[in-house]
């Protein structure tokens, strides 16, 4: 088996297309073939060296190696235009200087369901030409037979008049070159898929294999664009996901595995994936499932490795101490330093936090719990809990009266890490200071 993934570096690797490579990848891994890194940079203006980088460095976050390449199409112009030649030269190819207007013409004619075909010219585009007879059907793994008579196909252009080749062509030749034998891929190309085939025809080749992928669609039910959110890997990291949680939800869209497990490990995915187990559906993307899912990803990593990311992520070093109190709190790696970057960085100032806690009763609490911090030696979880958990009985009070008003004369707000844990880890002299200042504002 030789799969390939083809991206155009026309701008970020969405995460539709990183679908498209994740099943690539999970196809060949899976079957033990060849993935091919392809880049389809025939769009001279758009595909730029940059955006080549970004889709590399995409699929080296998410972790999806290739086998060959990274392939430039451009780089293989002299092969296009060999065979290019050797279709003019062998009749299943014409020049022609048809403008649209003379195609519209030719269908007005000849009526608009009918397929345009042109006379051969000694200069112009280059067109393949399609029988008038018979249809082409593309056999898909996903969707089942597709049929496209000929009479409705134009002679689609694979050429421009300065011998430049199209996409359709481009691609035929090179999956034939490439000895790809299953071509998956969104079905936003079922439509090129046709053209693709009747080239190979052309040039005596046996077809590859078709898996034409559902699109991923919105919460909305529409394709899904960035106004619903983060739409790129890049953008995804950013975020503060984690690139084995982006491929298992990824996965599971339109796939699913046989016992519908949701966490599925790398190594669980090569071994359960089945192209022909994909829905025909389009899939619908969801970010909070995507963010709760991720959350479970967070919690399942050892306190230092979500150190170690988290200290990537932020740039900033010495967090243990404070991941191993936020953990449970978290969904993503975004999420950690709103949470806790108060123990760094100092308290907030929420206004109405402030208001809310820090009244007469908050103030009298507060003074309470830096009275039993003076007195606790060690500072320790075995001690702080039991001491402010006295406060509380003492003053015949719901725990939030007097854990509220430590949170936010701590963190400068009312969302923070467990209160005793996060006592502990500023230790004694920083929480008394921080509870001073606040009786002092």
């Amino acid at each position: 088996m030789r799969v390939r993934f083809a991206p155009s570096p026309t701008g970020a690797l969405h995460v539709g297309g990183a679908r498209t490579a994740l099943y690539n990848w999970l196809l060949a891994r899976h079957d033990g073939g060849t993935l091919v890194l392809r880049i389809e940079d025939t769009d001279r203006e758009r595909s730029t060296p940059q955006n080549v980088e970004q889709i590399l460095d995409a699929l080296r976050w998410l972790n999806l190696d290739y086998d060959e390449g990274p392939i430039s199409q451009i780089s293989r112009t002299e092969r296009h235009q060999e065979l290019l030649a050797r279709l003019l030269h062998d009749g299943h190819a014409y020049r022609s200087t048809a403008t649209k207007a003379e195609v519209d013409a030719f269908k007005a004619e000849h009526g608009a369901e009918r397929g345009f075909r042109g006379d051969p010219e000694h200069e112009g585009a280059v067109r393949l030409r399609v029988p008038d007879d018979g249809a082409t059907v593309v056999h898909d793994l996903i969707r089942g037979d597709t049929t496209f008579a000929h009479v409705h196909l134009d002679d689609p252009v694979i050429a421009r008049a300065d011998s430049s080749v199209l996409y359709n062509f481009a691609v035929a030749v090179d999956d034939l070159d490439a000895q790809i034998t299953h071509v998956v891929r969104g079905e936003d190309h079922l439509s090129n898929t046709p053209k693709q085939l009747l080239v190979l025809e052309a040039l005596g080749a046996a077809p590859p294999v078709y898996a034409h992928l559902p699109l991923l669609h919105g919460q909305d039910g529409k394709k899904l664009s960035k106004r619903q959110g983060a739409s790129s890997v890049q953008e995804f990291r950013d975020e503060g996901y984690l690139p084995e949680a982006l491929l298992n939800y990824l996965a599971l869209l339109g796939w699913g595995s046989e016992d519908d497990e949701t966490i599925l490990s790398t190594g669980q995915l090569v071994e359960q994936f089945a192209i022909e187990r994909v829905s025909r559906n389009p899939a619908r993307f969801d970010h909070q499932k995507l963010r709760w899912l991720n959350g479970r990803y967070v919690r399942e990593l050892s306190v230092d490795e979500l150190t170690e990311r988290l200290e990537a992520f932020t740039g900033r070093g010495g967090l243990r101490a404070a991941v191993a109190i936020s953990r449970e709190k978290m969904q993503t790696l975004a999420d950690f330093w709103p949470l806790a970057g108060f123990i760094f960085d100092g308290p907030a100032d929420d206004r109405q936090a402030r208001e809310k806690w820090l009244g007469d009763d908050g103030r009298a609490a507060l003074r309470d719990v830096r009275a039993a911090l003076e007195a606790l030696d060690p500072l320790t979880m075995e001690n702080v809990q039991p001491a402010l958990e006295g406060i509380v009985a003492a003053r015949e009070v719901k725990p939030k009266q007097v854990f509220q008003p430590v949170r936010v004369a701590l963190a400068g707000r009312a969302v923070s890490p467990g209160i005793f844990e996060t006592l502990v880890v500023l230790g004694r002299a920083q929480s008394l200071a921080r509870i001073d200042a606040a009786l002092a504002s």
